[in-house]
């Protein structure tokens, strides 16, 4: 049956009236919006007669905006560092303390805050990386592979050896926790290891453990690192597990050692994480138990954290300050990092002669009377790189696409 010409014409002519009405009817509304918006700004007393009737006839609009700035209004005070006084500090250091002596279980969560004191930026703080990115900044290139252990981190490697912490649950890539001399069996690191790459065909997957930045050829669902496995030559990967990803790898991720130390756990200290990420793994925070039985909750952080409602006691202050603090009250010694006992310089595997010039981030030197499997062969190409894939590959790619398309 043949379509009529006319009702086929019709039909056409309709739709596209509709569509031109609705563009019409946008403007109208955008128009309206600006208008609206250029009014509240004034001071009420400063409005002219007209102004004070358009807010009356677009009451609607002027609801709308009033909700959206109330809605920026509170982002703003979830991004403000908040620090406690002194005294209230060591009040609630105090607080933490007793609660760590009488743990049965004490599982700490950390974040990129703890990492900070090392030169490493974190996301969402002042100068985080996502906080500079949505400002249309660029982030600066560095070699993260160059930080150390900060007080934080020896603080926990020290009170897990005196049996105080169980089990350490990361979002971190930067392989301090490794390198501080925390045993892995009691690591967990969700979101991978700049420092390891591995061989998945292998069976188990095998790893390799390198003295610089692996991730420099990755980013988001591009993980090969361009070197193969000595044993049966398949592509190696690194371990990072990019926003938008799910970690899938048993090791360094360690989901099984996470898991079942949140099972156990009666109290969690979160140190230095915003928590929008980790406040989506269900079973790290044991949500299938009643309210009441879950474990107690302490969070370290200089920012609002969804978990706050939740936490038994929340600490403003940054992480190295708190644990010393807390190292203080519970009478027991900071370790200093020292390079020669560096984990990583033992598990380190030598890159093979043809992989020599496979890099171009720096090496890390093997301390001095500590030989090292293969510093003198891996150093990087004299050919230098800016910033690339990595822990930032998406979110750093994403945001020069956006500098890019502004400056055209």
């Amino acid at each position: 049956m043949e379509e009529d010409p006319e009702t086929g014409n019709s039909a056409r002519t309709e739709r596209k009236a509709l569509e031109k009405a609705k563009i019409l009817q946008r403007e109208r509304e955008r128009k309206v919006f600006r208008l609206v918006g250029r009014v509240l700004k004034k001071p009420e007393a400063e409005r002219s007669a007209e102004e004070a009737a358009a807010l009356l006839l677009h009451r609607e609009a002027v609801d709308e905006l009033c909700r959206r700035q109330i809605r920026r209004n509170v982002l703003k005070r979830k991004q403000e560092e908040v620090f406690d006084e002194a005294d209230e500090l060591k009040s609630k250091v105090k607080q933490l303390a007793a609660a760590a002596k009488q743990a049965n279980h004490l599982v700490v969560y950390t974040g990129a805050g703890i990492s900070t004191a090392a030169s490493i930026p974190d996301y969402r703080g002042p100068n985080g990386v996502w906080t500079q990115l949505q400002k249309g900044r660029t982030v600066s290139s560095s070699d993260l592979s160059k930080a150390a252990p900060t007080v934080t981190h020896m603080c926990i490697r020290m009170l897990h050896k005196e049996k105080l912490v169980k089990h350490v649950v990361s979002q971190n890539c930067d392989g301090l926790h490794l390198r501080s001399g925390l045993p892995r069996q009691a690591l967990s690191e969700l979101h991978g290891n700049m420092f390891i790459e591995v061989c998945t065909s292998c069976s188990p997957p095998r790893e390799f453990v390198r003295l610089f930045d692996v991730t420099e050829r990755t980013s988001l669902h591009r993980h090969g690192t361009g070197r193969r496995c000595s044993h049966c030559g398949s592509e190696l990967r690194d371990t990072i597990v990019h926003f938008g990803e799910r970690g899938t790898l048993e090791q360094p991720l360690n989901w099984k050692g996470a898991a079942e130390a949140a099972n156990e756990a009666d109290v969690i200290l979160c140190l230095g994480s915003s928590l929008k990420v980790l406040k989506k793994y269900a079973c790290l925070w044991s949500m299938s138990r009643p309210a009441n039985k879950r474990p107690k909750l302490y969070i370290v952080n200089l920012q609002w954290t969804p978990k706050d409602d939740l936490a038994v006691l929340k600490i403003n202050g940054k992480c190295d300050d708190v644990m010393r603090l807390l190292m203080e009250e519970l009478n027991i010694q900071i370790p200093e990092y020292d390079r020669a006992e560096d984990p990583i310089f033992k598990l380190a595997t030598p890159l093979r002669l043809e992989e020599v010039q496979s890099h171009n981030r720096e090496v890390l030197a093997a301390p001095d009377g500590l030989e090292s499997p293969s510093v003198e062969n891996q150093q990087p190409s004299e050919e230098t790189s800016s910033l690339q894939g990595g822990w930032f590959g998406r979110g750093y790619n994403k945001g020069r696409r956006k500098k890019k398309k502004k400056a055209a």
